[in-house]
């Protein structure tokens, strides 16, 4: 696997993760999980899903957590290194109480990092907006960034999949880039 950027994008549940290490493994290179998800004690069914994705990685892999410096995270990457983000969506509603400047600020940093980085970079984020809009202000807001973020990641990425009903689509082979 030459440097790249894969972008798997999916509902919640379809096995988007699962797809994403099974790359991570294959491209043979030291993969380095970043989790973009905070723990929070008084949520267990929340740490239970972190225990889960926990279990699934191999021991040699390293892992990272970061809230917002997901563009500093990358930016240091090896040519031989292989960098896993799950997820782009909880980065997100990790920044929901940013004003739209600093998004704006933020989300252009990892954009502009993206094309540039060594390593191999996978990216994991969740399809938004296939449903009713959002009834609060704030997952209207979520849906907004998330979907506008992994479109413009989509457009300069190498290889983009859609998972879903436990099926994986390579979007990139069977479909056509939008213009930008």
């Amino acid at each position: 696997m030459a440097q790249q950027l894969i972008l798997v994008t999916g509902a919640a549940r379809c096995g988007k993760s699962e797809w994403a290490e099974s790359l991570a493994i294959a491209s043979d290179r030291a993969v380095t999980y970043i989790a973009t998800a905070t723990v929070d004690p008084a949520d267990p069914e929340w740490q239970a899903r972190i225990d889960r994705h926990q279990q699934r990685r191999p021991a040699t892999w390293q892992t990272m957590a970061t809230v917002e410096d997901l563009a500093q995270q990358i930016e240091g990457a090896e040519p031989t290194q292989c960098l896993l983000i799950d997820s782009l969506g909880t980065w997100v509603a990790n920044l929901l109480d940013r004003s739209d400047v600093e998004w704006e600020k933020i989300a252009q940093a990892l954009l502009a990092v993206l094309p540039t980085s060594r390593g191999t970079i996978i990216m994991v984020a969740e399809e938004t907006g296939w449903g009713v809009v959002p009834a609060y202000p704030s997952g209207r807001l979520f849906r907004d960034r998330l979907g506008m973020l992994t479109r413009q990641i989509g457009s300069i990425s190498s290889t983009v999949y859609l998972v879903t009903g436990g099926h994986v689509l390579n979007l990139s082979q069977l479909g056509q880039k939008l213009d930008r």
